[in-house]
């Protein structure tokens, strides 16, 4: 699929979709929020399974301050069938998500920002613009090994007032499944 990726600068795509918590979100009750996290996030990629802890100790280390982390799982379910909601609701549970898990099952909201991968930051400043996007970190094998800390870099230049000091960078991981 060939899709324009959302640019710096961009303002949130809006959506509604259901999560794993049985209720449905809409980008309007994170408004007020410092910052919004989106990540494009899927079950069954390994890279996405390497960053599951460290997006949990993000929501924890940054959600007092006004973070809100979002992962969306907009893959397809039919060649991935671990992706789908009963399977996300299961993972969630076991791998104690503190953030919504939501599902895009028509894939419109992955359309609207134009991920390729997962997992994929989108992360939007308190007026609901695209200041960050890309990887979380520079090594999603290991936590001990990682240089850059992108997105905590962007989260705390956001929160002080700053520029964001790295706007983009490449993400790594599975490709988005698309119907």
């Amino acid at each position: 699929m060939n899709l324009q990726t959302l640019k710096v600068g961009s303002k949130v795509p809006a959506f509604d979709l259901p999560g794993v918590d049985g209720k449905k979100h809409s980008l309007d009750e994170f408004k007020g929020k410092n910052v919004v996290a989106v990540i494009f996030s899927c079950n069954h990629c390994p890279y996405v399974q390497a960053y599951e802890d460290r997006m949990v100790e993000l929501q924890r280390d940054y959600g007092l301050k006004g973070l809100q982390l979002i992962a969306i799982n907009s893959n397809e379910t039919k060649n991935f069938p671990e992706d789908d909601f009963a399977h996300m609701v299961k993972r969630a549970k076991d791998k104690k998500f503190n953030f919504p898990y939501l599902r895009d099952e028509d894939q419109s909201v992955a359309k609207a920002y134009g991920p390729a991968r997962t997992p994929e930051i989108f992360l939007f400043d308190q007026d609901l613009v695209l200041r960050y996007h890309g990887a979380i970190d520079d090594n999603y094998q290991d936590p001990a090994k990682v240089k850059r800390k992108y997105m905590r870099e962007a989260l705390d230049d956001l929160l002080a007032g700053k520029p964001v000091r790295t706007k983009e960078t490449a993400a790594v991981g599975c490709s988005i499944k698309w119907l």
